[in-house]
């Protein structure tokens, strides 16, 4: 529950933050996209920022396993996968 109440709190501060800019939602979808990168970009700047105050070096592996993963996401691997039954098909739910 917490975290719908937090999400619905971050929602009533971008449409704060939409009306004094403007924007009337839903925003054209480019703007939308470039302001969920920004999200995305931002998250990653505390860990950042946190990591190098405490003294401990930015590496590329560390980027790469901390930064990387959170804003794409699970890229796909290529890697054959092992077919044991397993359909490749999403699960859907029937409506009776």
């Amino acid at each position: 529950m917490k975290m719908y109440l937090l999400s619905l709190g971050a929602g009533l501060l971008v449409g704060v933050i939409y009306s004094l800019l403007n924007v009337r939602s839903p925003a054209p979808p480019v703007i939308a996209l470039v302001g969920l990168l920004g999200i995305l970009v931002g998250e990653q700047a505390v860990p950042l920022v946190k990591r190098l105050m405490s003294g401990n070096p930015v590496t590329a592996s560390w980027f790469s396993s901390r930064c990387i993963p959170h804003v794409f996401g699970e890229l796909p691997t290529g890697a054959d996968h092992n077919h044991t039954g397993v359909s490749d098909r999403a699960q859907t739910r029937e409506i009776i």
